[in-house]
């Protein structure tokens, strides 16, 4: 198992559920890391789960799949150590 998709195991085990930033960040990452940059069109204004959701992954644009990964794995590791 890639530390990748162990740190997608462990944000399972999480005590509580993250912000809604480090969800969007988590989010965000994850789509960078498994689909590169973002596709299709921007969700209208009355949809904004699915906007904020598209722009956290296309504030990313450009960002390598390995970095992507990387960002996403220092976010668990983050947020394992603040929610014991």
């Amino acid at each position: 198992m890639s530390a990748f998709e162990q740190a997608q195991a462990d944000v399972k085990t999480l005590s509580q559920r993250p912000s809604n930033d480090d969800m969007l960040a988590l989010y965000a990452h994850f789509k960078q890391a498994s689909s590169g940059d973002v596709s299709g069109s921007r969700p209208g204004m009355f949809d904004m789960i699915n906007r904020a959701k598209f722009d956290a992954w296309a504030a990313l644009k450009g960002m390598s799949k390995e970095a992507a990964q990387q960002a996403y794995i220092d976010k668990v590791n983050a947020l394992l150590k603040s929610h014991k």
